[in-house]
């Protein structure tokens, strides 16, 4: 008998989940096909969330989903490991060994036999090979980084909450002021409120956050320039100090300095500006790769040189008919895994992929904790509509909520949502461990 063919996607970030179950659905439960999602992490957390679990104000034990449980209920298998090659001659995904926090294997390398691959590993920030970056900085990247993050703001929250005789601020830098920036430093001072609640002797005037951009402004890849100023206004009245124009020469325990000479003490700098693929991408499989390690892809999402691998999301290079590249956007990502996996039934059906993708800005959206929500909706019609407050907050969350749908179908995903909503009601509104 004839054995299916196998589809492998590497990466369990929103496009890798998205496309794994559509995939999963439509061939893999039928046994037209064997799906197979790989991921270094055991669950999945919507990486727009990242900044609440640093903080301590999302709890992965109720927002988090099981990878294996997943892929169980939906049609497709999960591996855990890490990508480290392609071997594009045997046509396997070549998986490094799992080692246990003693440095013990617990997993041997493993090979993974695909007829069809999906790189969707995303993107990471960029350290643009900046001194003491790498060595002094914190990044948000992923959820194993943001707990690291969490455990280190809250302990120094409650240092500083149980010693409430010292005078000193909590001097945290947040370099990059994009949305994920910007969205932190604004749960910060949230987390600091959410903790007088638990009786400690803490409040925002112990906390020194300062936003620093490179650019003339905060948010410098949306393009309404008022969400920028309303951004702005709205972190400087929470006691942010926004500064602009300002590039990081080096990176030490004391601080940042810049181009101008400057010192920016610091005791935590959170780094979150630019945006790459991770190094190993570079040329992986002896792929075509662009300078930010991406994986160049036609429109179609097939690599330029082996049309049985594709790429999609942050981690592509996809390029667009006016002579643009596709921005790296969470909801190009999602729009990328839907279309791939149409392409991909096609190919298994004997056919040649006839979708190609064509970016359209949807809008932008950036919410700043519990106190503001702006954004533009609908950006390629016109240059969109600006909206701020509820309205805005209704529009934000509900894309998580389309996200949950997406992998969950509406009954669940919709029953899900309800759950996470009681429990944050019954449960503290800050994870303290």
């Amino acid at each position: 008998m004839q054995a299916v063919p196998n589809i492998v996607i590497i990466g369990g970030g929103a496009g890798g989940m998205e496309i794994a179950t559509k995939l999963g659905h439509k061939v893999g439960r039928k046994g037209k096909a064997k799906v197979t999602l790989i991921d270094c992490a055991e669950s999945h957390v919507w990486k727009p969330l990242l900044h609440e679990v640093a903080t301590g104000a999302l709890d992965i034990g109720l927002d988090a989903i099981s990878y294996r449980g997943h892929a169980s209920a939906h049609g497709y298998h999960f591996q855990q490991g890490a990508m480290i090659d392609i071997n594009r001659d045997e046509k396997q995904i070549v998986l490094a060994p799992i080692n246990d926090e003693e440095g013990q294997e617990l997993l041997p390398a493993r090979h993974i036999p695909y007829d069809y691959a999906v790189i969707a590993i995303g993107s990471v920030a960029n350290d643009f090979n900046i001194p003491g970056v790498k060595e002094h900085s914190l990044f948000l990247d992923n959820t194993e980084q943001a707990m690291s993050i969490r455990k280190i703001l809250l302990n120094k929250f409650m240092r500083y909450a149980s010693h409430h005789q010292l005078d000193e601020k909590i001097k945290i830098a947040v370099v990059g002021a994009g949305a994920t920036g910007v969205e932190m430093s604004a749960e910060m001072h949230h987390a600091v409120e959410q903790l007088s609640g638990f009786g400690y002797k803490i409040d925002t005037s112990l906390l020194e956050v300062t936003l620093i951009e490179a650019d003339e402004r905060i948010l410098p890849k949306v393009d309404k320039v008022e969400i920028s100023n309303s951004v702005t206004r709205e972190l400087k009245q929470l006691g942010v100090n926004v500064m602009t124009n300002t590039r990081i020469t080096q990176v030490t325990p004391e601080g940042l300095s810049t181009t101008e000479g400057n010192l920016i003490p610091s005791d935590m700098v959170i780094w979150s500006t630019g945006v790459k693929a991770p190094d190993f991408l570079n040329n992986i499989g002896g792929l075509e790769s662009n300078h930010i390690n991406q994986v160049m892809v036609k429109q179609n999402m097939q690599t330029t040189l082996d049309d049985h691998i594709f790429s999609i999301g942050d981690c592509a290079a996809c390029p667009q008919e006016d002579g643009s590249w596709v921005p790296p956007r969470g909801q190009s990502a999602r729009q990328m895994a839907l279309m791939t996996a149409d392409n991909i039934i096609l190919m298994l059906e004997g056919k040649a992929p006839k979708n190609e993708y064509v970016y359209k800005d949807l809008g932008s959206l950036v919410n700043l904790s519990k106190f503001h929500t702006v954004g533009n909706l609908m950006s390629f019609m016109g240059g969109g509509v600006l909206v701020e407050g509820k309205i805005a907050r209704f529009v934000y969350t509900s894309l998580y909520r389309r996200h949950l749908i997406e992998l969950h179908g509406v009954v669940k995903g919709t029953l899900m949502m309800l759950a996470k909503g009681i429990g944050r009601i019954i449960h503290p509104h800050l994870k303290l461990h």
